[in-house]
């Protein structure tokens, strides 16, 4: 039998991680100790009173039904939540709804919005599912550059007239992966207004609004003023309450588009499992303690590796929050090369930059999932990297 898949699925071409990841195990089998900054996952597990309560809803006969659109629990709580942390009012009733994960909500939301050839603003680089999503819509992706000049903020100046006219969606990340410049509520306001002018429907991923390093909350785009008459937040418990596993997420807004995406949804999936909504419901109920620690061993972590990258002669993007350094090497290679290098030569497993998009390349991505006495192992092994050219 032939199998011939769809012309579609050109546009969906198989990641680098995996290769990778084989690559680091054969050097492991090799003898090689491997420090892995790669996956943009959290090391650490979830608070105690969540995997409590997981556990104890888990093992109640009644849990294991259908929840189709989420539970009222979970709505509400997301709703004290963003009133709690952002001063924001959210109608738990129409101005949420609950996604299987943030990757999930993504990449079927250009769906909802999006007809073939629309175009939606996007950066280069940016984290991979908003492309997956922008090509299953059958829409065009048009790229804001994202530049030291401008804080490496997407740079809304920079977009040509004839294309904000004709586009119907923008996606913004802040702080971002894999550039995890930082946000404020005058640059929102700027966006806001941009988008009233054009009609153009906002999206914000807030995945790592609670990895902040200076301030006193995190910064929400629905806290700035108008955010709700253009568009909507999405944001997953996987990151900040260290549940990636079980996926679960939501997005925030304007009800008139939640509606529109919960029509989607009902015929796309029967809900998520009640027990994880419940322990959702205590990680967000318990936010302020949960993400405190949080952000004290983040914090650490991100100066470690920093400042020893900026020793090395690295050029690391300026940032005050998010879980990852991006970062320009000194070396003339391309940076895939480069990563099966390091890999190969001291055991660091990082992520190229042109796995975000062609602006990535002589960038590589490193993620703060390791104890910062590793991550300053990795900047000594780093140090030790033997290479023909330097820049």
């Amino acid at each position: 039998m032939k199998i011939v898949p769809s012309k579609k699925m050109s546009l969906f071409t198989p990641a680098i991680f995996g290769d990778l990841k084989i690559f680091a195990r054969e050097q492991q089998a090799k003898g090689m100790t491997l420090i892995d900054l790669s996956l943009g996952s959290p090391d650490l597990p979830p608070h105690a009173k969540i995997r409590e309560h997981l556990s104890y809803r888990a093992g109640l006969a009644e849990s294991y039904g259908y929840t189709l659109t989420g539970t009222q629990r979970f709505y509400d709580a997301v709703s004290r939540y963003y009133k709690r942390r952002s001063n924001v009012d959210l109608d738990p009733a129409t101005e949420i709804i609950q996604t299987i994960g943030s990757q999930e909500g993504l990449v079927h939301l250009p769906i909802a919005f999006c007809d073939p050839g629309d175009i939606v603003l996007s950066t280069n680089p940016a984290y991979v599912a908003y492309d997956a999503g922008i090509h299953l819509a059958g829409a065009t992706p048009y790229y804001m550059p994202q530049t030291a000049d401008n804080d490496y903020l997407p740079d809304l100046d920079a977009v040509p007239e004839e294309i904000a006219q004709k586009a119907k969606l923008l996606i913004l990340n802040l702080p971002g992966n894999p550039v995890p410049a930082m946000p404020s509520l005058a640059y929102f306001e700027k966006v806001i207004a941009f988008a009233k002018k054009y009609n153009i429907i906002v999206l914000h991923d807030a995945a790592y609004s609670e990895f902040y390093f200076t301030g006193d909350g995190p910064i929400s785009f629905l806290a700035a003023p108008g955010a709700k008459e253009v568009g909507m937040e999405i944001n997953s418990l996987s990151k900040s309450f260290s549940l990636a596993g079980t996926r679960i997420a939501y997005i925030a807004g304007n009800a008139e588009m939640i509606a529109v995406i919960k029509q989607l949804k009902s015929n796309l999936d029967f809900g998520i499992f009640e027990p994880i909504q419940d322990a959702a419901v205590v990680a967000l109920d318990n936010a302020e303690e949960i993400t405190e620690s949080l952000r004290a061993t983040f914090s650490e972590r991100h100066k470690t590796l920093m400042n020893g990258l900026q020793a090395l002669g690295w050029e690391a993007a300026p940032s005050d929050g998010g879980m990852f350094v991006w970062a320009k090497y000194p070396y003339a290679i391309d940076c895939t090369e480069l990563a099966f290098q390091l890999i190969e030569q001291v055991g660091v497993v990082t992520v190229p930059g042109t796995v975000f998009g062609t602006a990535g390349q002589g960038y590589l991505r490193l993620a703060l999932v390791q104890p910062k006495e590793l991550l300053q192992e990795a900047v000594d092994r780093l140090a030790k990297v033997q290479l023909l050219a330097k820049q």
